[in-house]
């Protein structure tokens, strides 16, 4: 049986990165279909810091999903609930914080750890979050 992972954090929708990895992870959840070891991280990390961005609460948005929609549709419900839409360069900070996070910052200790903790202790090639995740769940770039 294969495991259903969620999106790669770096796929975009509408120009956001993040946003469809994480309501993958939630309409697998709904649907019992999450594998165990994401489970305690739900709503936290990229999760929190990702509906903190769009103005929105975590809960709402779980019940939002429970409604079914396209990836759009719920980004449009999003900026809807929050009143607000991020301009282009609020989303461009964003996506540029988040495709760098665990590289020389305050990250970089748990990015080693999980990188460790994965086996993954020689790829010094893995330097940001977004590619342990890829190279965790199988989408490692060929290095």
């Amino acid at each position: 049986m294969s495991v259903p992972f969620p999106r790669s954090p770096h796929e975009k929708t509408r120009g956001i990165c993040y946003f469809g990895r994480m309501l993958d992870k939630i309409r697998l959840h709904l649907k019992g279909q999450l594998p165990a070891d994401y489970q305690p991280n739900l709503g936290k990390g990229f999760d929190s810091r990702c509906v903190n961005f769009l103005g929105v609460s975590y809960e709402a948005l779980c019940d939002r999903m429970a409604e079914d929609g396209t990836d759009e549709q719920i980004l449009d419900w999003c900026h809807a609930t929050a009143g607000k839409t991020p301009s282009p360069e609020q989303i461009d900070i964003w996506n540029e914080y988040m495709r760098k996070r665990g590289w020389n910052d305050d990250g970089t200790p748990m990015l080693l750890k999980r990188l460790a903790e994965g086996g993954f202790s020689q790829r010094t090639d893995i330097q940001t979050f977004f590619d342990y995740i890829d190279l965790d769940e199988g989408r490692d770039k060929a290095r």
